[in-house]
């Protein structure tokens, strides 16, 4: 499974970014072969409109399957949703390890 987080670094204790759109880039972990990788959100940090549904798109184009964030806006959650990427919305602040421990939680 590939699980993408909206992130302020590049590692597990980096913290969650709260945004989606506008995060600093996203952290995509591969359950499969336990790998994080780095993906740069530079493009839409400051764009005028339409940063979310970007993101969304770079997300389906990742192949991620599951989106870990912080708030995600009404045009980006129906652009995931039509990509069949399930949103999780963490509490933050945390780290992506423990936005990652929420998730788990809650598919028990």
């Amino acid at each position: 499974m590939k699980i993408i987080f909206s992130a302020k670094g590049r590692e597990w204790d980096s913290q969650l970014d709260p945004r989606f759109g506008r995060a600093q880039g996203f952290l995509l972990y591969d359950t499969d072969n336990d790998q994080l990788t780095w993906h740069s959100n530079e493009e839409n940090i400051h764009a005028a409109h339409g940063a979310g549904i970007q993101a969304a798109q770079n997300a389906a184009d990742l192949k991620a399957e599951v989106l870990i964030t912080g708030h995600v806006g009404p045009k980006a959650d129906s652009t995931l949703k039509s990509s069949g990427i399930e949103v999780f919305d963490a509490q933050t602040p945390c780290t992506i390890k423990e936005a990652y421990e929420q998730y788990r939680s809650s598919q028990q």
